[in-house]
This record gives structure tokens, sequence and C-alpha cells, in this order.
């Protein structure tokens, strides 16, 4: 009855994430299938060579041009380009490590207006220049390592109109550009993938996503510590201590500092028929004394505005890190969403509001109506009940010091588990009745 309706066309992820939901029985639903997926992993054997690494990047003002210097520890050539809404200048890079320099995510000078960089995906750094309006690369030219000096990267920009920077836009070779394709560390990921057996698991797979990573470092405390690097942190702590219970299997959409597309987070999930996503972040807010924590589910119509905001905030991810999110088309049927969408909101309410808000109120300081809803993109498997959690606010001194501090971190994580516990006997519970 299935194919009749719907067709046999269908994305084969959410075809079978439909028909768990809307044909097996309630209680079965944390009977799936077993999956072990390593998103983000890479080896590296003993005969490769050292990875190089970027020691200082440098901005410079002349008369009718923003220089733009990077000091890398040997030759990596780039390839630079532009794109726009908002206008961007974007450098990549083979992989380089960023970990020597100080922090130049707030540098601005001339026509630059901030700085992003890091681990694009396996492979490719990519340093993404944020613009203040259009701007074309005048030249780029390499310097070689000689008295003392590391091989040194070059770029001059200067500014221009944005019919100009539109033209050098269009005219380059989209099929070649590497934001089109997929990412490279979710190779079964795609929609259009056939189908996996796998073998009937018996613990629920719970999915940790790592908000932000990579070019994109999220939020920024008073001490200079990224949001990226905040909440790989716990999400390990958080991964172990659901592990060590061996209640639960766990999967992570990055285990390392990557960037990683919203759209395969989500894929990520759906590809491990997740029984619940949770996509860790922190907040930020220009009222340093605002703090607590809460958390989010999917709805089309925000809880408030100041939800909206954050939504809007986080779902422009894929822009800071440089995607051309024009070229993702829809992939699933409207209707089909909808309809698939409805018991995954339900649960994901439930997980959200009884049992998250219950648990966490025990022994955190949570924000005024600590459980709202609005648009995130990060949210929008149909097939995998998903909320998204802000541990707190960096910009608060106290909230980001506790965000750094271990024996924290494994208070939240104890915390969380518990609310883990609470969903999944409340709904076995609910199953037998």
């Amino acid at each position: 009855m299935f194919n009749l309706f719907f067709g046999s066309n269908l994305p084969s992820g959410l075809a079978r994430g439909f028909m768990r939901l809307a044909h097996i029985p309630h209680s079965s639903f944390y009977a799936g299938l077993a999956v072990a997926v390593m998103v983000g992993g890479m080896s590296i054997s003993p005969g490769d060579a050292a990875p190089l690494f970027v020691s200082d990047i440098r901005l410079g003002l002349h008369p009718d041009s923003t220089r733009v210097v990077l000091d890398v520890s040997g030759e990596a050539r780039p390839e630079i380009f532009e794109m726009t809404d908002p206008y961007r200048i974007v450098i990549d890079l083979p992989t380089v490590e960023f970990d020597m320099i100080s922090d130049k995510t707030n540098a601005s000078a001339g026509v630059i207006e901030t700085i992003r960089y890091g681990l694009f995906r396996p492979g490719t750094s990519r340093v993404v220049l944020d613009l203040k309006g259009p701007a074309r690369v005048a030249g780029h030219f390499a310097l070689p390592a000689e008295d003392g000096l590391p091989w040194r990267l070059v770029i001059d920009l200067e500014s221009t109109d944005r019919e100009k920077f539109l033209a050098a836009v269009s005219s380059r070779d989209r099929a070649a550009s590497p934001e089109v394709a997929d990412s490279a560390i979710l190779p079964d990921a795609r929609p259009d993938a056939g189908p996996i057996i796998r073998p009937l698991r018996s613990r629920p797979v719970i999915v940790i996503d790592a908000g932000h990573g990579g070019v994109d470092p999220g939020a920024t405390s008073y001490a200079g510590t990224h949001e990226k690097d905040i909440v790989l942190a716990f999400a390990r702590i958080l991964r172990d201590r659901l592990t060590a219970s061996g209640r639960y299997d766990v999967v992570m959409t990055r285990d390392r500092d990557i960037f990683l597309p919203l759209r395969d987070r989500v894929r990520a999930a759906q590809q491990a028929q997740g029984d619940l996503f949770v996509s860790l972040h922190t907040n930020s807010h220009p009222d340093s004394d605002t703090r607590g924590f809460s958390v989010y589910t999917l709805s089309e119509r925000a809880s408030d505005e100041q939800t909206e905001e954050l939504a809007q905030q986080e779902n422009k991810a894929d822009i800071i890190g440089g995607l051309d999110l024009d070229v993702y088309g829809d992939d699933v049927a409207g209707i089909l969403i909808d309809f698939a969408r409805t018991r995954t909101n339900e649960l994901s309410v439930a997980f959200a509001r009884d049992a998250v808000v219950t648990e966490f109120s025990r022994d955190v300081t949570m924000l005024n109506r600590p459980w709202r809803s609005a648009g995130f993109a990060v949210l929008k498997a149909p097939d995998v009940p998903s909320v998204l959690l802000e541990l707190g606010y960096l910009t608060n001194r106290a909230e980001a010091r506790l965000l750094m501090d271990r024996s924290y971190r494994d208070q939240i994580a104890e915390s969380f588990f518990r609310s883990i516990d609470r969903f999944f006997e409340s709904e076995q519970s609910a199953s037998r009745n």
C-alpha cells in the first residue's frame, strides 16, 4: 500500500524510516537495525608525511588593497574563489593544522570583516574571509621559505561592485567547485543509496551531534574558547557515559574538529537509523547576565522571537563554512515529510519537555521557559526524534567557566543519561499499556 500511494522512487532511507514509523507496532519502535558508522574519522598510516601547519594569519592595509598573508610550514597550493550572499573569499588548502596560531576569528581590516578557518573535510582545510562588501582578488602569489621565514601565501583584495563580483562567481565552473560535492565522510548516507541490511539490535541508538566544527567555530567565550571545542569535549564524555551503561549504542556525527554541513548531520542520524538525535551547542547573548540551559524541538513557527533569531543563527552554519546552499535541491516529497514527521515530533517533544527539562532542572541553572521550538535545520530528519541542547551561554563568564570545567561536564552528562533513561522507560511503559 505504501508503494501504491507514494510510488516506488522515494529515497530509500526515508522510505524505511516512514515504514518503521507508520507500520510497525509502537513497542517495536526502538528495536530497529544496528549500524556501525564512523563519521569524520580518518586514519593515518605511520609512513604518511607530517601534516602542514599554519603558524600565522596576518592582515595588512595598502592604499588601494587589503593584503592577507598565511605563514605555512611548507608549500600548500591554494584554490581561491568568491562566494556571494554574503560576500566571501574562500581559500582552500590541502590539510593544514591551525592549532599553533592565536585566535584570528575576530581579525578585521580593510575589506575583511572576520576570518573563519579549520578543517573543511578530509583532505581540505578552508579559510573563509567574510567581506564588508564586494571585493575581488587582485592577485596572489607564494613566497618560498628562506632566511628563517616560512612558506608564505599572499593574497591581495580590492573593492569592487556587486555586478563584477557576481560575474566572477558565475564564471567559475560549478561542476568543479568543492562545495557542490557531497561530504566525502558520509559516502553511504546519500538519500539514493540502496537498502542496507543490518542485524536486529537490542539497544536504542543515540546519535550525538557536536555542533559547528572546523571552519565554523560557533560562539566564543570571554577566554577565547570556541563553542566547537566545548561541545566536542562534552560529546565525548556523554558518549563514554552512555556506552559504559551497556544500555545504548552511540554514533557521533563528528569525533574531531571538522566542518560538517547541516544536511550531512541529518543524514548521519537517518543512516544510523537513530532512535534519538541530540545536537549539542552553546549560546551567546548581548546581555552578559543572561545564562541558563535550554532545549529546542522543531517547529515551523518559533515559540518566541529570541528562539527564531537563534534558529536563524544556527542555520547559517553552512554559509559560515563556505557552502553554497543553492546547489542543494529538495529530495523528498513535502507530503511524506509531514506524514512521517507527526509521530517523530511527538516523541521529540516528549523527550524535551518530560525528560530533559525534568532531569536537568535538578542540577543546572535553566533558562526561563527552558523548552522552546523553532525551525532548526539540523532537527529536520522526519524519521528520527531530535532535539537541540543549548548547554549554556559563553557570553556569561560564570557559565562559560562551568562549561569548561570537567566536573561540571560530567554532571551534565549524568543529567542527560537520566533524561534518556526516563524517556525510553516512559515509551516502553506506554507501549505495554
